[in-house]
Parts: C-alpha cells; structure tokens; sequence
C-alpha cells in the first residue's frame, strides 16, 4: 500500500511539474512572440483608451494622497531583459503605500528564509478589506497574510535590525536595488500618514497582545509608515517587479537582489491577496501575482517574462486603481499572459 501511494505522489508530482513546465513555456512562447513595437502599442493603447475613464476617486483617509492630481496616468512594461516601454505620467513620483508589502516580506525571506513568514504572520487571505480590524478577531493567526496591515506591520518588526533608523534604512536599500534607483521618503505624505494612522497603532497592539510582532509595535507602526511614504515612479516600480520576474536579479543593474528561491513565495501571496479582498476577481480576470495601493500604483508580473505597472490616483472602495487595473487587464489580454491560460 505505501509503495502504491509513493508512486501515486510521485505521479502526481510529475503531472504538477509538467503543467508547471507548460505554463513557463507558455509564457515565454507569448513574450517572444511580443516584440519591441508590439509592446510599446499595446503600452500606448491602454494608455489612450483608459485615460479617460472618471471612476474612483484618490484616497482621502490619508489626507495628503486627497491632494495629488486625479488625471495622472501612467502605464509601464519592463521585461527581465531589462527593456522599458513607456507611456503617460511614467515619472511622476507617487507614494508606494501598499505595493511595498510584498518587496518587504521578501526581504525577511532573504533574511530568515520563507518559512518565517509562513509561521510568524501567515499567507491566507482573509477576504476582508486591507485595514479590517475584524479580520484580526476572527482569524486564530491574527496577522494572516503580509499583504495586510496587521502582517505589513508583522513583516517590518521582523527586519533585523538594532534600531528603527537601522530597520528602516534596511529596507530603502533593499527597495533601491530592487530598482536600481536612490529612492526617498515623500515627508509631506510620511507625516500626513503618521498623524492619522490610529488603526494601523490599533493593529499593532493587537498583534502585541497575541505574540504576534516583533519589536516594539509603536515602533514597527512608524517604521511601516515611512516605508508605505517612499516615492517611486510607475517605471521604477517597473523595474521592481521585474526584478522579480527575473528571478531576483536587477534587469538593469544586474544585481542579484533576491535569491531565486524566494520569488515563488513572493509571487504565490501576490497572487492570493494583491488586490485586498478583490484578489479572486482579479486571479478571475487578469491570473497574475500583483499588488496594489492606494497611492494608485498596480505592478503585475509575469513570471520569466516581465513587470507590467499602472498608476493612477482614483482606486475604488477596495483601494484599487480602477484605470491601472483596466490598464494592465488589457497588456495581459492582448498577451495571452495570463497565468491559467487565454483565449488569445
């Protein structure tokens, strides 16, 4: 009976493997085939026909994101060998918010490896919206997933560090050389946040009360809150996520940042909850890792291929960009790149 069941897992693991093996082929099969002109189009088309769009509206919970224009839009493809095709407000430097929380906890794989953060925050979703409260009532884990608040603050208190400067300082070159660029804290919005970031102190010491974070909460909370600040442009943001689909290593700089080990974990909670508690609809619509916030920033990857990157300021109810999201629904249509197959 055992060696019936050993050779029906390693069946199975072969069948895995296989279908594993015929989506990357798929993918890649799709990138060719998309030559330079063909992606500056399709950057272009999505550019042209979404601009437009008057949905959302920009987040005013933080008061200085009230303030950025609503009709910046810009629209990014960076490949993994390092190519960049534009369109829009592609320089324009918006703050990061939650589109961090994924490049954070990957620095705490790099640091610890992935099963710290299996074990010390989780990676289920929890269906709930980004900042519930409630969700860290129901779920006996309390921190769930690292692309939440509750285990985005749980993912910064685990950076090794002796100090918040050190922690932070961490993670800004960790965020440089993702991509390859010196990247800086927007004050204005660092202290916008802080001074109305209750929830966020509310979820820390919650965490604290269930041995849930790991340095002091106040701490891990305004070090959070400086991170979600840092400005970085829709091309930058590009090269970000090609980093990641590149295996972890830098396109452009060639600078490996994240061992290649680590990026499937990364891209598996991407895919589970990058889009908060529109993540199914969004696996449904476009099947690919991303992750958005409410500074209007959207980066999406294609494993082994390339980073597609929206940003726009007006996000709906969920915190999601609504012309980002149409935007790279369209790239990945037009591609074929979707993860579970396409129609094209």
């Amino acid at each position: 009976m055992k060696s019936r069941r050993k050779v029906a897992l390693y069946a199975c693991s072969i069948v895995a493997c296989v279908f594993v093996i015929a989506i990357q082929v798929s993918i890649a099969t799709a990138f060719v085939a998309a030559n330079a002109e063909q992606l500056q189009r399709l950057v272009n088309e999505a550019h042209d026909q979404f601009q437009d769009v008057k949905e959302g509206a920009p987040a005013d919970y933080i008061p200085e994101l009230a303030k950025v224009p609503a009709e910046l839009f810009g629209v990014a493809i960076v490949t993994a060998r390092g190519e960049v095709y534009t369109a829009g407000d592609v320089d324009y430097a918006f703050s990061i918010q939650s589109v961090s929380k994924p490049f954070t906890a990957a620095l705490v794989m790099q640091q610890q490896g992935s099963d710290a953060i299996a074990q010390k925050i989780g990676v289920e979703p929890t269906g709930l919206k980004f900042n519930a409260i409630l969700a860290t009532q129901i779920i006996p884990q309390v921190s769930v997933n690292p692309l939440v608040n509750s285990g985005a603050i749980a993912s910064v208190s685990m950076v090794q560090a002796k100090n918040a400067k050190e922690r932070f300082d961490t993670i800004l070159d960790f965020f440089n050389r993702l991509s390859g660029a010196k990247l800086k804290v927007l004050e204005d919005v660092y202290k916008s946040e802080a001074a109305t970031n209750q929830r966020n102190r509310a979820h820390a010491y919650i965490l604290a009360a269930s041995d849930r974070i790991y340095s002091d909460p106040m701490e891990a909370v305004d070090v959070y809150t400086r991170q979600c600040s840092i400005g970085v442009t829709a091309k930058q943001l590009g090269v970000m996520g090609a980093t990641l689909a590149n295996g972890g290593v830098n396109p452009i700089t060639n600078q490996r940042v994240l061992d290649a080990k680590y990026v499937p974990k990364v891209l598996a909670i991407m895919m589970m909850a990058g889009f908060y508690n529109e993540s199914g609809m969004w696996a449904y619509t476009a099947g690919l890792p991303a992750k958005t916030g409410v500074g209007g920033g959207i980066v999406a990857v294609v494993p082994g291929s390339m980073a597609i990157v929206g940003f726009s300021p007006r996000v709906n109810d969920a915190g999601n960009s609504v012309r980002a999201t149409k935007a790279i629904e369209y790239i990945t249509d037009q591609l074929g790149a979707n993860l579970f197959g396409s129609g094209k």
